[in-house]
């Protein structure tokens, strides 16, 4: 959270004044109220976790403990797929040749073998 005092808020005109309004198209309009409705709900603190809080609670007790600091490793994505070679294999072969490009857990993608000629 953070607060400012009055002689750090300026008017909102200084940087809004440069947005030209836009015209909303209804549908557009109802997608938006479409989106807000479905990610809405009720804010329940009981059944929030601040993870970033829990981390770093965590560090300081280590480092109270004389314990050596470790950065944690993120995991990669295991659903990564090289876009290229994709379409090439859509292109050439069709869904067996797709399956071939993209990679299990852990694994690389396979290029797709180009025919010659």
């Amino acid at each position: 959270m953070l607060l400012r005092y009055p002689y750090e808020v300026r008017d909102s005109a200084e940087y809004f004044d440069g947005i030209q309004d836009v015209k909303i198209t209804k549908d557009m309009l109802d997608l938006a109220k479409h989106i807000v409705e479905q990610k809405s709900g009720h804010f329940e603190p009981d059944k929030f976790e601040d993870h970033y809080e829990k981390a770093l609670q965590d560090l300081l007790e280590q480092k109270q403990k004389g314990l050596p600091i470790v950065a944690r490793r993120k995991d990669s994505p295991s659903n990564v797929v090289n876009l290229m070679d994709a379409l090439r294999a859509s292109i050439s072969g069709g869904k067996s040749s797709v399956k071939a490009v993209v990679a299990k857990p852990g694994q690389r993608a396979a290029k797709p073998r180009r025919k010659a000629g």
